[in-house]
């Protein structure tokens, strides 16, 4: 079977993390992309689900946005962040 070659452009942070994955899988990003290739493929779709993050949700980034608002304003109230070694 002949092969060939596709470039695809992607966050270095994330092809570094998915790389140290894999490897621990006993794969190289070769590999893995052709077996979810073949996935995608065989079940003619993306073989897991895809949902919108709701954080970019209108709602959330127009309350963000008056949340911003009110505290350059200096209507808001400043908490301390909780670290997981404080709980």
């Amino acid at each position: 079977m002949a092969t060939t070659s596709i470039t695809i452009r992607i966050d270095e942070n994330l092809k570094k993390q998915a790389e140290i994955l894999f490897e621990d899988m006993g794969l190289n990003m070769t590999t893995a992309f052709t077996i979810f290739t073949k996935a995608v493929v065989r079940q003619g779709k993306i073989p897991f689900e895809i949902t919108a993050d709701p954080f970019y949700s209108e709602a959330n980034q127009a309350r963000l946005m008056k949340s911003i608002t009110q505290l350059e304003a200096g209507k808001g109230t400043v908490h301390e962040l909780i670290g997981t070694d404080d709980e």
